[in-house]
């Protein structure tokens, strides 16, 4: 699926994350995370997973995260791609 316009999903409330996309010319992610140190790959490689399901090869990623268990990126992430064009 190609990003056409920027998509968001989430909240910032405790255990959530706000999950942005947009166009870009190529495929960048950005983690910001209460708990990055410890978890920053896992998240990394849930938002990857979710990317390659949904075949986007390119767009910015941004997350805004306090603390969202897997299935909650999923999730979300899922729902930013929709709003953004249609996964």
């Amino acid at each position: 699926m190609e990003i056409l316009k920027k998509g968001q999903a989430g909240t910032m409330q405790s255990s959530d994350l706000m999950v942005t996309v947009e166009p870009a010319d190529r495929l960048l992610i950005e983690i910001e995370s209460t708990v990055k140190k410890q978890f920053e790959h896992l998240i990394r490689a849930k938002l990857e997973e979710v990317l390659a399901k949904n075949a986007v090869k390119s767009g910015k990623v941004s997350i805004s995260d306090r603390g969202a268990l897997d299935y909650a990126i999923e999730a979300r992430l899922e729902a930013a791609l929709q709003r953004a064009g249609g996964a």
